[in-house]
């Protein structure tokens, strides 16, 4: 990390979710180029249904409920899926969480429409999560 300064360092992960919430809460990201090198460390396989990925325009990003560090993206592909999804918000948090959506909430979340769901209890607490 010498020669860095601490926003050189943060990982692409952690970017994409700090955008993804300053977008959520209004407000306005630039991105200038930084120094130094790519990172070393290998980047981990994603996971069917996960949030872990950088959200497009189509896709659908929930605010989550007494937020640290979670996230909650359903990609577009995901959306327009016949059946339902159970969605890993894990994000940058220490522990996992997941939200189950049925058919009818993805169609309703398509159509933009509000849908709150609970996430399952982890680490002794659950979040709501909201999407539109």
């Amino acid at each position: 990390m010498a020669g860095r300064t601490i926003a050189q360092c943060i990982s692409r992960r952690e970017f994409t979710l700090a955008a993804a919430m300053a977008v959520l809460s209004g407000v306005a990201v630039s991105v200038s180029g930084c120094g130094g090198g790519g990172s070393s460390a290998s980047p981990a396989a994603p996971s069917p249904a996960s949030s872990g990925s950088t959200p497009t325009a189509s896709d659908r990003t929930g605010a989550i409920s007494a937020n640290h560090g979670h996230a909650a993206v359903i990609s577009s592909a995901q959306l327009g899926a016949s059946g339902g999804i159970t969605l890993n918000i894990q994000g940058t948090s220490s522990h996992p969480h997941t939200v189950t959506l049925t058919a009818a909430d993805l169609s309703a979340i398509a159509g933009n429409q509000r849908v709150s769901k609970e996430s399952s209890n982890d680490a002794s607490h659950t979040h709501t999560v909201t999407f539109n």
